[in-house]
């Protein structure tokens, strides 16, 4: 199984290999844009393995982010199989 965590994009830097800095709740990443050459500062993007493959609005990186947050609270290993 994958997982693609949403992330708020900080800076970018450089023209053609677009790295950002994207925020994951604190933790901060460096991260291609390559894919997602649309993305901009304050944008919110999922993240597989260093590259942002999609764009998301804020509402719902927020609730993707309560889901993990919830998941881990509970503490069961049976929500993801």
């Amino acid at each position: 199984m994958c997982l693609a965590v949403p992330g708020r994009v900080l800076n970018i830097e450089g023209d053609q290999l677009r790295m950002a800095t994207v925020s994951f709740g604190g933790v901060t990443k460096s991260v291609s844009l390559a894919l997602v050459p649309e993305a901009g500062v304050g944008d919110y993007v999922i993240v597989h393995v260093g590259f942002a493959i999609s764009k998301l609005d804020e509402e719902a990186a927020r609730r993707t982010l309560e889901t993990y947050a919830d998941l881990a609270a509970s503490g069961s290993s049976d929500a993801v199989d």
